[in-house]
């Protein structure tokens, strides 16, 4: 978890002490992305500078010496709480360049595991912020699901973290054998889980003290500085890519996009854990219509797209992630 250094100098505001804290380089965006320096007056920051960059591999300039089926595994790398996401974006970007048509047995096995990444990363974030605060019970519980979810990407995959999940043209080979079974266990243990983390967490006052009116973004805000993903949805902007221009089988699929109204912490907790829920009717969903038939297109020994600009973006669980060629 993040570890908060605290400075050995204060200094003086309006005749308050003011306190130093380095966070990081861990939290909030999981371990070692970047450094935040606070400026706290009591328990209010008052002020807060941003040192981004930690984990910047400089993938661009590998990616101008790599074919492009060499690409697909940094890609997991860039969001490695969300591999199977991050993955999707890149493959289904070469498609495109290529015009490949995608089987549709692999679309719904893409659109299944990528929802259930979509849960697992979740989790996590539930994990940890109300660890932040002390619900220790509240960590166990949800890393005790996020552990089935990775038994599932490993009997898929081979990995639990970093999957390399995708191949261009579809998936490295079908779903194994059990996977539908063990998709249903746990879709069908979840709803429960999910009302026993309300019950500790919805009408805690000290959840409710720490996350109602804290950190508000006003739907205006959100857009004008570029969010995606739950947090511009706690600010009650119903944008979701899967919804906007669907890809891999989110056009064959019922779900609801939850917004916020008041686009507060408290708000975008609350979008995270419906965001698990209409996860869970997809993988249903997707789980019922999936067809038989091959999981691989006909791709050629080496991937050439035409010259051109091309853009694909999808809806991971933290937000919009695109892949751009030029």
């Amino acid at each position: 978890m993040h570890q908060v250094e605290i400075a050995t100098t204060r200094e003086t505001l309006l005749d308050s002490p003011e306190m130093v804290l380095n966070m990081g380089p861990q939290h909030p965006s999981t371990h070692g992305v970047l450094r935040v320096v606070l400026r706290l007056d009591g328990e209010t920051v008052i002020d807060l500078d941003c040192d981004i960059g930690y984990l910047h591999r400089g993938m661009e300039k590998i990616a101008e010496n790599r074919q492009y089926p060499m690409i697909a595994p940094y890609w997991d790398r860039l969001d490695y709480i969300a591999a199977v996401s991050n993955g999707l974006v890149w493959v289904e970007t070469v498609e495109q360049m290529m015009r490949l048509e995608v089987p549709p047995r692999a679309h719904y096995i893409r659109t299944i595991l990528t929802e259930l990444n979509r849960i697992s990363s979740h989790l996590l974030w539930l994990a940890t912020h109300a660890l932040d605060i002390g619900a220790v019970t509240i960590l166990l519980w949800a890393l005790r699901e996020r552990e089935e979810v990775l038994k599932i990407f490993e009997r898929q995959f081979g990995a639990r973290l970093t999957c390399h999940a995708w191949r261009i043209g579809g998936m490295p080979s079908d779903a194994y054998e059990g996977f539908s079974a063990d998709v249903n266990r746990f879709v069908n243990n979840f709803p429960k889980r999910i009302d026993e983390y309300e019950t500790v967490l919805s009408e805690n006052r000290i959840w409710l003290g720490r996350t109602v009116g804290i950190g508000v973004i006003s739907a205006e805000d959100a857009v004008a500085i570029g969010l995606s993903g739950p947090a511009l949805r706690g600010s009650g902007v119903a944008w979701d890519i899967r919804k906007a221009r669907p890809y891999a089988a989110y056009a064959d699929v019922d779900f609801d996009v939850p917004v916020g109204e008041n686009g507060d912490t408290y708000d975008r907790y609350l979008v995270r854990l419906e965001e698990m829920r209409q996860s869970r009717r997809i993988v249903q969903q997707a789980l019922e219509k999936m067809p038989d038939g091959p999981v691989n297109a006909k791709t050629p020994k080496i991937i050439k797209p035409p010259p051109g600009e091309y853009y694909h973006s999808i809806e991971g669980p933290k937000g919009e992630i695109g892949g751009r060629h030029a």
